[in-house]
């Protein structure tokens, strides 16, 4: 008789834990591939920010940029890419400097939500901005760039 239930509990233990594996796993978030082999989770964008003595803040992005589809030949291909990453770093570099202003409207009709917008403006002048590092591979080509800002203009 103990028997049955010792062979009854161990059953539903390995019957739960197995619900539970199969539950963390469906929950986990994957790491989807798109038909063309990319992952399709959005890359990490290194922001950081470093002060020193005197004042000044270093700041350093990474912009993204993807080579678009008519692009002729592989120096197309980097040279689009490029000027877009370039131009994704200098935003990533205004937004930290100025921040960004958000504007957002929901229209609401009969209690349900009809519509949705959100923008988001950037407006800054960025100076003296240095490339550091560029890298190209796949189509996707990231742009290293960092800027010295000093604080002390900003606190006038």
């Amino acid at each position: 008789m103990f028997s049955k239930y010792l062979l009854l509990l161990v059953f539903f233990s390995t019957l739960l834990s197995a619900k539970e594996n199969i539950l963390d796993s469906f929950f986990q978030p994957q790491n989807q591939t798109s038909k063309d082999g990319y992952p399709e989770t959005e890359l990490p964008v290194k922001k950081e920010k470093t002060i020193s003595k005197d004042g000044n803040v270093y700041i350093t992005v990474t912009g993204q940029g993807v080579a678009p589809m008519f692009a002729r030949n592989h120096a197309q291909k980097y040279l689009l890419a490029k000027r877009a990453a370039t131009a994704d770093a200098y935003r990533l570099i205004a937004e930290q400097i100025k921040g960004v202003k958000i504007k957002g409207k929901d229209t609401i009709k009969n209690m349900a939500l009809q519509s949705s917008t959100i923008e988001a403006e950037v407006s800054a002048l960025v100076r003296n901005a240095k490339i550091v590092d560029t890298r190209f591979q796949d189509g996707l080509c990231e742009v290293e760039m960092e800027i010295n800002v000093n604080l002390n203009r900003f606190m006038r």
